[in-house]
């Protein structure tokens, strides 16, 4: 297509309006590409295209509209968007902050919410001052001393069977109380309370109250062993993870529930991809999606769909193939826009939200450092409904620029992680890594409370 060609292209574009999908498919044509060239040129399949084209499948993610409107050299204008200068498309949420230094790779959001974080603190305070199933044990005993690794040798040993039944709504109850307190990055709290839950609830699915159906018991037993995996993953105990990922499997199959099933699985992947089982992860990730395709209506079948396909993103992109990680990331946004908002449906935290979360991870994965901020720049951290995610986040945005070699930035956004959860830099292994090559840093004298920094998160100085 000639450059006047192309001109009146977007001159007509610009001059009427039309939904996005018929943009591309008006600009795909004047370019004389099939559906399959415009899909290889932006990382998705010519279906996926043709869903965008004819309107079957909203296109409304901001990441894929700047993707579609650089490989048809489109101003991003004809999308309804605004230029930013600094990164491409300005997504920076009406109301939020500037950034405060001009020219600054990535900008430190503040939180400005002092009712959220004092109503995020009563809530804590709450949790952690009932008598519920599954509570904190007293400061001081052998547990708080060091909770993770007490919920390691009780998982390591065989398992539990010395907890009491309880009726299924106070398991139900604890269950979601355990998650919470996680979901608000408190992680030596949650493996606190974990050895006797997950006793209980052994309990309760081998001997349900009467009038009880055991295969809820074991749903709820599934979860909390979910939930062990996860919590060895973010500590870095492997063999916790493992332990508790093979027990969830039997519990979910006990279960009977498809989703149990397939949320167990996905965690089970993640620990198979860190133990270097990268091609078995991800084959049973794909077999466990394809059983859910037949049926995907519900917030809930959508919401464990499209975490299935954001792990298989990660998983390919640790493996270094970055064709299939786009491939997947593009049918977790499609299940994304299909939910239509950020959820917590099985408590998978899906939603539009946590795929640009793994977008900027599964950048980072690649070595793509710069690509990865420029995805952190478009998300305003306080919009990340949980405080786990938000730490997360910020963690990451450190590695971005860890791999990018600015270690202020790098610094910066450490503190940030800190600040929103302290858990997540204390016991996270990246952060402890992060931290050590900072003290080693020739501009290590440069930024002020590093050795502070490193003894609260526990990094020799």
């Amino acid at each position: 297509m000639s450059s006047t060609t192309h001109r009146g292209v977007v001159a007509a574009l610009m001059s009427q309006p039309h939904t996005p999908g018929e943009i591309v498919r008006i600009a795909r044509l004047a370019a004389d590409w099939t559906q399959a060239d415009l899909g290889r040129r932006c990382g998705y399949s010519a279906s996926q295209i043709s869903r965008w084209e004819t309107g079957t499948c909203p296109l409304r993610d901001v990441d894929t509209l700047h993707c579609l409107a650089r490989a048809l050299l489109l101003p991003v204008e004809v999308f309804g968007l605004t230029l930013d200068h600094s990164c491409g498309v300005s997504t920076r949420p009406a109301g939020s902050p500037a950034p405060r230094v001009s020219g600054d790779p990535m900008p430190v959001w503040e939180e400005h919410d002092p009712m959220r974080r004092r109503t995020v603190l009563a809530g804590l305070g709450a949790l952690a001052g009932s008598a519920a199933l599954g509570s904190a044990p007293p400061p001081g005993s052998a547990a708080a001393a060091d909770p993770v690794s007490t919920l390691e040798q009780a998982l390591l040993a065989p398992p539990l069977r010395t907890g009491t039944p309880v009726a299924l709504a106070r398991l139900q109850r604890a269950v979601a109380t355990a998650r919470t307190v996680f979901a608000h990055g408190h992680y030596a709290d949650v493996a606190a309370r974990l050895p006797a839950l997950i006793a209980s609830a052994a309990a309760t699915s081998a001997a349900p109250s009467p009038g009880e159906d055991s295969a809820a018991a074991h749903t709820q037993l599934a979860e909390l062993y979910s939930l062990a995996t996860e919590l060895g993953i973010k500590t870095g105990r492997d063999q916790l993870a493992w332990t508790a990922a093979d027990r969830g499997l039997h519990a979910a199959d006990a279960s009977g529930d498809l989703l149990t099933r397939a949320s167990t699985r996905r965690v089970w992947a993640i620990v198979l991809r860190r133990g270097g089982h990268a091609g078995t992860a991800q084959q049973l990730i794909i077999d466990t999606a394809y059983a859910l395709q037949p049926d995907l209506r519900s917030p809930e079948q959508l919401s464990v769909f499209g975490s299935l396909m954001e792990t298989a993103a990660y998983t390919a992109a640790a493996d270094g193939d970055r064709d299939t990680a786009r491939a997947f990331l593009a049918e977790a946004v499609d299940a994304a826009t299909r939910l239509g908002a950020d959820g917590n449906h099985r408590y998978t935290h899906f939603g539009p939200t946590g795929v640009s979360l793994y977008q900027l991870s599964t950048a980072r994965v690649l070595g793509d450092a710069g690509t990865a901020i420029e995805h952190a720049r478009r998300i305003n951290p306080a919009s990340i409904p949980f405080a786990e995610r938000r730490a997360r986040y910020w963690v990451d945005v450190a590695r971005a620029f860890d791999q990018w070699g600015k270690p202020e930035h790098c610094y910066r956004a450490l503190l940030a992680a800190e600040k929103v959860s302290a858990d997540e830099v204390r016991y996270r292994k990246p952060t402890a890594a992060m931290t050590t090559t900072l003290l080693q840093h020739p501009q290590a004298h440069q930024l002020p409370g590093l050795r502070d920094f490193a003894r609260r998160t526990g990094t020799p100085a």
